[in-house]
């Protein structure tokens, strides 16, 4: 059943005029909630009825066809975060599967609330790996042939080193048309934002749009096909094609362990806090960030912070999953789990299988 239609549609009307309310970051265009899986937008709400800024409903009235890409680029960063960030302390937590509208408005937004306005390297990430996966959704659907206004790049086609044995051809992806969608719709908050709303914040967060954007184009792969007589590889076919999402997602993460603390006081560009490092540039695919980030050990509900408690942790392990870092120092309990399942299955003849019921018990750790 359709998510829209289990609400009901004024409930779900009712609940986005709340989360507008309780989260007014959403009215400036934060089109990434579309990306919550368990949210159906139903088409009778149209491009008017979903908390987009202006000109995101602009294009969305526009170009209706590219909802369903907005909405995959939106889930695309959404779980890539989740799966970057699923061991530490900030797990980049987002309600999958709330059950119905009450655990919807109360889990949905509070747990990215503070971390889309924070300034922190949490921020500048969601914006890199989101604005990354808008690119990636959209430049899919152009080269599956699903739009009439783009599809692969034939740019390179027929071109190449003939002496070498290789040319370009096949479908390139069309990233461009990719890079510049997410553009203007992703960054159009800001860039149609008042003097007074164009703070530093909006402008890190621009940067760091733009930076996810950039890593898309870092992380693009050459794939070839062999042609010849026999399986031989006398002549190779080659195109460009964008990497695996998961690829792009941990080459932010290191962008991400690795940003830049910038001036509040920005001007026309972002430059670094320190004055001594301000003659070092910081380049378009760097992330940035503002304020340093809380521990996140200790639940914040005002912050919307979950904290550690009752996460499960790798006794073993000194990475940031283990029970010393993930529990900050509250240590951890560890209870005893009994699993079921069927094993040593075998066929005998004729005409069934046989399993035996094997058991098994396993130590979980959690945080105190």
């Amino acid at each position: 059943m359709d998510r829209g239609a289990h609400l009901g549609l004024p409930r779900l009307c009712v609940l986005l005029a709340a989360l507008l309310a309780i989260f007014p970051c959403c009215s400036q265009g934060h089109w990434m909630w579309l990306g919550i899986a368990s949210i159906g937008v139903p088409e009778k709400l149209g491009c008017a009825g979903l908390p987009l800024s202006p000109r995101q409903k602009e294009l969305c009235k526009k170009k209706p066809y590219l909802l369903p890409s907005i909405r995959e680029g939106a889930r695309l960063g959404l779980h890539e975060c989740k799966r970057q960030f699923r061991h530490e302390r900030w797990n980049c937590s987002v309600a999958d599967n709330p059950s119905d509208a009450s655990a919807l408005e109360g889990a949905l937004f509070p747990s990215l609330g503070y971390e889309m306005t924070s300034g922190t390297k949490e921020t500048a990430f969601i914006y890199a790996v989101t604005a990354a996966g808008l690119v990636h959704s959209v430049t899919r659907t152009c080269s599956a042939g699903n739009m009439t206004e783009c599809s692969c790049d034939a740019s390179l086609q027929n071109s190449g080193s003939a002496s070498e044995g290789w040319h370009w051809g096949g479908c390139s992806d069309d990233i461009q048309y990719g890079m510049l969608f997410s553009r203007r719709f992703a960054d159009s908050p800001t860039t149609n934002s008042t003097e007074k709303e164009t703070d530093s914040l909006a402008l890190m967060n621009l940067h760091n749009s733009e930076a996810g954007r950039q890593a898309v184009v870092a992380m693009m792969s050459v794939d070839c096909r062999c042609h010849g007589v026999s399986g031989s590889c006398a002549v190779k076919t080659c195109w460009k094609t964008m990497s695996p999402f998961e690829k792009i997602g941990s080459f932010l993460k290191d962008k991400y362990e690795n940003s830049i603390q910038i001036s509040e006081r920005i001007k026309k560009k972002v430059r670094r806090k320190e004055k001594e490092q301000r003659k070092v540039p910081i380049h378009k695919g760097d992330l940035v960030f503002i304020n340093r980030s809380p521990n996140y050990c200790v639940e914040d509900r005002k912050l919307g912070v979950p904290g550690t408690h009752g996460r499960e942790c790798n006794r073993t392990s000194e990475g940031p999953e283990g029970c010393s870092l993930l529990c900050c120092g509250r240590g951890y309990n560890t209870h005893v789990v009994r699993h079921v399942e069927r094993c040593e299955c075998k066929f005998v003849w004729c005409c069934y299988v046989r399993c035996r019921r094997c058991e098994s018990m396993t130590d979980v750790h959690t945080c105190k």
